[in-house]
Protein backbone atom coordinates (compact mmCIF):
# COMPACT_ATOMS: atom_id res chain seq x y z
CA UNK A 1 0.00 0.00 0.00
CA UNK A 2 1.33 3.43 -0.93
CA UNK A 3 1.33 6.20 1.67
CA UNK A 4 -0.47 9.53 1.48
CA UNK A 5 1.29 12.77 2.35
CA UNK A 6 -0.95 13.26 5.38
CA UNK A 7 0.23 10.11 7.13
CA UNK A 8 3.63 9.51 5.55
CA UNK A 9 5.82 8.57 8.53
CA UNK A 10 8.93 8.93 6.38
CA UNK A 11 8.55 12.69 5.77
CA UNK A 12 10.78 13.79 8.67
CA UNK A 13 13.13 10.82 8.36
CA UNK A 14 13.74 11.48 4.69
CA UNK A 15 14.27 15.20 5.23
CA UNK A 16 16.92 14.52 7.88
CA UNK A 17 18.70 11.76 5.96
CA UNK A 18 19.08 13.48 2.59
CA UNK A 19 22.50 15.03 2.15
CA UNK A 20 23.71 17.39 -0.54
CA UNK A 21 25.31 16.22 -3.73
CA UNK A 22 25.51 12.81 -5.36
CA UNK A 23 26.26 9.67 -3.38
CA UNK A 24 28.97 7.44 -4.81
CA UNK A 25 29.56 5.05 -1.90
CA UNK A 26 27.39 2.01 -1.20
CA UNK A 27 27.08 0.74 2.37
CA UNK A 28 25.16 -2.15 3.95
CA UNK A 29 25.71 -1.48 7.66
CA UNK A 30 23.56 0.60 10.00
CA UNK A 31 26.03 3.44 10.48
CA UNK A 32 26.99 3.48 6.80
CA UNK A 33 30.75 3.16 7.26
CA UNK A 34 31.83 -0.50 7.05
CA UNK A 35 33.99 -1.70 4.18
CA UNK A 36 31.49 -4.03 2.53
CA UNK A 37 29.89 -2.52 -0.56
CA UNK A 38 28.78 -3.26 -4.09
CA UNK A 39 30.90 -6.41 -4.33
CA UNK A 40 28.20 -8.28 -2.40
CA UNK A 41 25.87 -7.84 -5.38
CA UNK A 42 28.31 -9.54 -7.73
CA UNK A 43 28.74 -8.47 -11.36
CA UNK A 44 25.61 -6.53 -12.33
CA UNK A 45 26.78 -5.57 -15.81
CA UNK A 46 23.77 -5.54 -18.14
CA UNK A 47 21.62 -6.91 -15.31
CA UNK A 48 18.23 -5.70 -14.12
CA UNK A 49 18.47 -4.71 -10.46
CA UNK A 50 15.70 -3.70 -8.05
CA UNK A 51 15.98 -2.06 -4.62
CA UNK A 52 13.12 -2.47 -2.15
CA UNK A 53 12.48 0.43 0.21
CA UNK A 54 14.93 2.70 -1.56
CA UNK A 55 14.15 5.87 0.39
CA UNK A 56 15.82 8.89 -1.18
CA UNK A 57 17.60 6.60 -3.65
CA UNK A 58 21.17 7.07 -2.40
CA UNK A 59 22.20 3.42 -2.64
CA UNK A 60 20.48 2.92 -6.00
CA UNK A 61 22.16 6.04 -7.36
CA UNK A 62 25.57 4.88 -6.14
CA UNK A 63 25.00 1.56 -7.91
CA UNK A 64 23.87 3.21 -11.15
CA UNK A 65 26.92 5.48 -11.16
CA UNK A 66 29.56 2.91 -10.19
CA UNK A 67 28.43 -0.09 -12.23
CA UNK A 68 26.93 -0.75 -15.68
CA UNK A 69 23.56 -2.35 -15.00
CA UNK A 70 20.93 -2.50 -17.71
CA UNK A 71 18.70 -0.65 -15.27
CA UNK A 72 18.19 -0.06 -11.56
CA UNK A 73 14.61 0.14 -10.31
CA UNK A 74 14.20 1.83 -6.93
CA UNK A 75 10.86 1.03 -5.26
CA UNK A 76 9.49 2.92 -2.26
CA UNK A 77 5.96 3.24 -0.86
CA UNK A 78 6.55 6.69 0.66
CA UNK A 79 5.41 9.61 -1.48
CA UNK A 80 7.83 11.91 0.36
CA UNK A 81 10.85 9.68 -0.20
CA UNK A 82 9.86 8.99 -3.81
CA UNK A 83 9.62 12.71 -4.51
CA UNK A 84 13.03 13.41 -2.98
CA UNK A 85 14.61 10.59 -4.93
CA UNK A 86 13.29 11.92 -8.23
CA UNK A 87 14.63 15.40 -7.45
CA UNK A 88 18.06 14.17 -6.36
CA UNK A 89 18.77 11.73 -9.16
CA UNK A 90 16.97 13.04 -12.24
CA UNK A 91 20.26 12.94 -14.17
CA UNK A 92 20.60 9.14 -14.00
CA UNK A 93 18.94 7.65 -17.07
CA UNK A 94 19.44 4.04 -15.93
CA UNK A 95 17.74 4.68 -12.59
CA UNK A 96 13.95 4.32 -12.46
CA UNK A 97 12.07 5.54 -9.37
CA UNK A 98 8.83 3.66 -8.66
CA UNK A 99 6.25 4.76 -6.08
CA UNK A 100 4.61 1.48 -5.08
CA UNK A 101 4.17 -1.18 -2.45
CA UNK A 102 7.16 -3.50 -2.84
CA UNK A 103 5.32 -6.84 -2.69
CA UNK A 104 2.56 -5.72 -5.06
CA UNK A 105 5.07 -4.34 -7.57
CA UNK A 106 7.15 -7.52 -7.56
CA UNK A 107 4.11 -9.74 -8.04
CA UNK A 108 3.28 -7.73 -11.15
CA UNK A 109 6.76 -8.29 -12.64
CA UNK A 110 7.52 -12.03 -12.61
CA UNK A 111 11.05 -12.95 -13.66
CA UNK A 112 11.91 -9.33 -14.42
CA UNK A 113 15.03 -8.94 -12.28
CA UNK A 114 18.41 -10.60 -11.91
CA UNK A 115 19.33 -9.00 -8.59
CA UNK A 116 17.18 -7.70 -5.73
CA UNK A 117 18.51 -5.91 -2.66
CA UNK A 118 17.32 -4.01 0.40
CA UNK A 119 19.32 -1.95 2.89
CA UNK A 120 17.18 -1.73 6.04
CA UNK A 121 14.36 -1.20 3.57
CA UNK A 122 11.11 -2.91 2.72
CA UNK A 123 12.31 -6.27 4.06
CA UNK A 124 12.46 -4.70 7.52
CA UNK A 125 8.92 -3.33 7.36
CA UNK A 126 6.92 -5.89 5.36
CA UNK A 127 5.59 -9.27 6.42
CA UNK A 128 8.26 -11.70 5.13
CA UNK A 129 5.58 -14.31 4.46
CA UNK A 130 4.30 -11.91 1.77
CA UNK A 131 7.44 -10.16 0.57
CA UNK A 132 9.95 -13.02 0.27
CA UNK A 133 7.72 -15.12 -2.05
CA UNK A 134 7.08 -11.97 -4.12
CA UNK A 135 10.83 -11.45 -4.45
CA UNK A 136 11.26 -15.06 -5.54
CA UNK A 137 8.56 -14.52 -8.17
CA UNK A 138 10.20 -11.37 -9.54
CA UNK A 139 13.69 -12.87 -9.78
CA UNK A 140 14.86 -14.73 -12.84
CA UNK A 141 16.17 -18.29 -12.33
CA UNK A 142 19.34 -18.21 -10.21
CA UNK A 143 18.55 -14.59 -9.32
CA UNK A 144 20.26 -13.11 -6.26
CA UNK A 145 18.72 -11.48 -3.19
CA UNK A 146 20.96 -9.47 -0.86
CA UNK A 147 19.66 -7.57 2.15
CA UNK A 148 20.85 -6.04 5.40
CA UNK A 149 18.78 -5.95 8.55
CA UNK A 150 19.21 -5.35 12.27
CA UNK A 151 20.94 -8.12 14.19
CA UNK A 152 19.24 -6.98 17.40
CA UNK A 153 17.02 -4.18 18.66
CA UNK A 154 18.46 -0.70 19.24
CA UNK A 155 18.00 -1.28 22.96
CA UNK A 156 20.39 -4.22 22.78
CA UNK A 157 17.65 -6.79 23.22
CA UNK A 158 18.18 -9.87 21.02
CA UNK A 159 16.32 -10.36 17.75
CA UNK A 160 13.10 -12.36 17.70
CA UNK A 161 13.38 -16.14 17.62
CA UNK A 162 10.08 -16.46 15.76
CA UNK A 163 8.66 -14.69 12.71
CA UNK A 164 6.77 -11.97 14.53
CA UNK A 165 6.97 -8.18 14.19
CA UNK A 166 7.51 -5.49 16.79
CA UNK A 167 5.89 -2.05 16.95
CA UNK A 168 8.60 0.61 16.97
CA UNK A 169 7.71 4.11 18.30
CA UNK A 170 8.12 6.96 15.79
CA UNK A 171 7.16 10.63 15.48
CA UNK A 172 4.50 11.44 12.88
CA UNK A 173 4.80 14.46 10.52
CA UNK A 174 2.23 16.34 12.64
CA UNK A 175 4.29 15.83 15.81
CA UNK A 176 2.16 13.08 17.30
CA UNK A 177 3.57 9.72 18.33
CA UNK A 178 2.96 6.62 16.25
CA UNK A 179 4.42 3.21 15.54
CA UNK A 180 6.04 1.34 12.68
CA UNK A 181 5.89 -2.42 12.37
CA UNK A 182 9.45 -3.74 12.07
CA UNK A 183 10.71 -7.31 11.64
CA UNK A 184 13.87 -7.83 13.71
CA UNK A 185 14.54 -11.56 13.38
CA UNK A 186 17.54 -13.72 14.16
CA UNK A 187 19.56 -15.53 11.50
CA UNK A 188 17.90 -18.97 11.86
CA UNK A 189 14.44 -17.43 11.43
CA UNK A 190 15.44 -15.49 8.31
CA UNK A 191 17.11 -18.61 6.93
CA UNK A 192 13.95 -20.67 7.40
CA UNK A 193 11.76 -17.98 5.83
CA UNK A 194 14.06 -17.69 2.82
CA UNK A 195 14.10 -21.42 2.23
CA UNK A 196 10.30 -21.59 2.54
CA UNK A 197 10.01 -18.80 -0.04
CA UNK A 198 12.04 -20.67 -2.65
CA UNK A 199 15.62 -19.62 -1.93
CA UNK A 200 18.72 -21.68 -1.34
CA UNK A 201 20.31 -21.60 2.12
CA UNK A 202 21.73 -18.06 2.42
CA UNK A 203 25.25 -16.90 3.07
CA UNK A 204 25.33 -14.62 6.10
CA UNK A 205 27.67 -11.91 7.29
CA UNK A 206 27.47 -9.97 10.55
CA UNK A 207 28.98 -6.49 10.87
CA UNK A 208 29.43 -5.38 14.49
CA UNK A 209 29.83 -1.65 15.06
CA UNK A 210 30.73 -0.46 18.59
CA UNK A 211 28.97 2.86 18.09
CA UNK A 212 30.43 6.30 18.81
CA UNK A 213 29.42 9.75 20.07
CA UNK A 214 26.65 8.42 22.25
CA UNK A 215 25.26 6.13 19.57
CA UNK A 216 24.72 2.53 20.67
CA UNK A 217 26.54 -0.54 19.35
CA UNK A 218 24.66 -2.04 16.40
CA UNK A 219 25.03 -5.40 14.68
CA UNK A 220 24.00 -5.62 11.03
CA UNK A 221 23.16 -9.00 9.52
CA UNK A 222 23.65 -9.30 5.75
CA UNK A 223 22.07 -12.15 3.78
CA UNK A 224 22.88 -13.38 0.24
CA UNK A 225 20.49 -15.97 -1.16
CA UNK A 226 19.99 -17.43 -4.63
CA UNK A 227 16.57 -18.22 -5.96
CA UNK A 228 16.19 -21.99 -6.30
CA UNK A 229 15.78 -23.12 -9.90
Amino acid sequence: MKTSAARDTWVSYGRNSVGSGPTRTFFWDWYQRAAHGLELLGDVTNRAVVELGSGAGKQAAALARAQAPARVTAVDSSSAQHGRARELHADLTKLEMVHADAAAYLQQHPGAFNVCYSVFGAIDFTDPHTLLPAISTALAPDGLLVFSTLGHFHTGHPAETDARPTNIPVHQPDGTKGTLTRWVLNIPVWTRLLEEAGFETPETLTVNDPGTDGRPPIATNIFRARRSN
